[in-house]
């Protein structure tokens, strides 16, 4: 980072947390991941504020029965877009970050072949959604006048996976900065889209909106991987990308599985939901919850996304100890940085959900629920990082299936409840989840003891 703002954050930083930062800045681990963790915050903080600000002006003019169509429609493009993005964007950061400096020509080839898949199979499940939406939305969502705003949504969904690969990509270079400037522009552009979208079309203007935007940040992502991959030395090319495809069956097939447990077992909540009694209202009662759950989750996302790259390239190397302390850290850091805006969040629940409309204020109980859910999930969120950069993608995958069944058996028998019975039944779901995911954590944390982040001396 810069020297101007590296001087004010030291200045910025209380008394007693400076023996920390000097800590951090003396050891070339700890200092790459606040560097790399700084400039994915820095980017993502405006552009998930802005997105949450345009939902809630969407919502007020869209209300709460259309507001909760756009969030099936979104929950929709997710559960198709967890197999069209096939794992490439952790297999991207994964390799890309082994291979970077010690086979720069395979790197290239890597992202190369995920680039290729990506278009492939997004391009293939958007044909796929456009199909069926006619039939989705008559028989699985029972909203028919939904079809063609399903079939809008396909763009969405070869857009995401698209993304998806090229963001990893950068990550594997621990392109943070470039990252950050992807997101800044990108969600300056996506704030008018959307409310200007909403305004003009509706629901269908919404989409569109979102459509545009996702293509403006494909464009910008584009240039900031030729930029990192030149600064490294690393050909993008097309030509040989075919002799990695083994990579495909080894890590992208076990992380398409573990991804895709969770989008469809949501998607299939939420189906639950909206075919019950006034169940698109409920849904945009949860929908609008939701918003504020993804903004208190945006900081450990940011953080897991600079660390993932360091972690593999440390297990890479066999270095287990400092993985240990790095995920012992986190756990650390997540709890802390989440329980003041979650405490915040609940108190203020009955006037956050009331921001959205006087339909949504009676709502609050569903806030909390799902304020408690973003704890659980801000608290596991490094062990999955670990699983990733250890290549456990099976691993991972078994305990996403049981958190999807937990969460599909709570559904049915407290959907009753409605938006609450459902975020409570996340909620469960995640705590149990939380048993073996903490449980894998401690017992990486044993084998490495209680060493502070720092490198000894004689390994910098």
């Amino acid at each position: 980072m810069g020297l101007a703002l590296k001087n004010w954050l030291i200045a910025a930083t209380p008394r007693i947390l400076k023996p920390a930062w000097e800590r951090l800045e003396a050891s070339p681990l700890g200092y790459r991941l606040v560097r790399g963790a700084f400039w994915s915050l820095a980017g993502t903080v405006i552009s998930r504020g802005l997105w949450l600000f345009a939902s809630i002006i969407a919502a007020r003019i869209l209300g709460k029965t259309v507001f909760g169509e756009l969030g099936i429609i979104q929950s929709t493009v997710g559960m198709f877009g967890a197999f069209a993005g096939f794992g490439l964007g952790l297999t991207a950061t994964k390799h890309v970050a082994e291979l970077r400096l010690s086979d720069p020509a395979r790197a290239g080839r890597i992202i190369g072949l995920s680039s290729v898949f990506s278009w492939i199979s997004g391009g293939v499940l958007a044909v796929v959604l456009f199909l069926l939406a006619p039939w989705l939305a008559a028989h699985t969502l029972a909203a028919p006048h939904l079809a063609s705003s399903l079939q809008i949504s396909a763009w969405l969904l070869l857009l995401g996976a698209v993304n998806g690969t090229q963001t990893g990509a950068l990550s594997g270079f621990e392109a943070f900065k470039q990252i950050a400037q992807v997101n800044f522009w990108s969600g300056l552009a996506a704030f008018p889209l959307m409310v200007g979208g909403v305004w003009w079309g509706g629901l269908d203007g919404a989409l569109w909106g979102l459509i545009i935007g996702q293509s403006l940040n494909c464009a910008l992502n584009y240039l900031a991987l030729r930029q990192a991959a030149a600064l490294h030395r690393v050909s993008l090319g097309y030509v040989g990308c075919s002799a990695e495809l083994e990579v495909l069956w080894r890590f992208s097939l076990p992380a398409l599985f573990a991804g895709a447990m969770a989008v469809p077992i949501n998607w299939m909540c939420g189906a639950l939901l909206v075919n019950q009694p006034n169940g698109y209202a409920e849904m945009g009662v949860f929908n609008a919850a939701n918003q504020w759950v993804n903004a208190l989750l945006f900081l450990p996302n940011v953080v897991g996304q600079a660390v993932l790259p360091v972690v593999a390239e440390l297990l890479s190397k066999d270095d287990k100890g400092q993985s240990g302390r790095v995920l012992a850290m986190l756990i650390k850091v997540n709890g802390l940085v989440m329980v003041v805006p979650i405490v915040a969040g609940c108190l203020l629940s009955p006037w956050l959900m009331a921001s959205y409309g006087n339909g949504f204020r009676n709502a609050w109980p569903t806030m909390i629920v799902v304020l408690l859910t973003a704890g659980v999930l801000g608290i596991q969120t490094p062990v999955g990082q670990i699983i990733i950069a250890a290549g456990r993608m099976w691993l991972g995958a078994l305990m996403n299936l049981g958190w999807g069944l937990a969460f599909l058996t709570g559904t049915v028998l407290l959907i009753h409840r409605g938006a609450f019975g459902l975020a409570t039944a996340r909620l469960l779901a995640y705590l149990l989840h939380a048993l073996w995911t903490l449980g894998f954590a401690l017992a990486t944390i044993r084998r490495t003891g209680n060493q502070a982040l720092s490198a000894p001396s004689g390994s910098r």
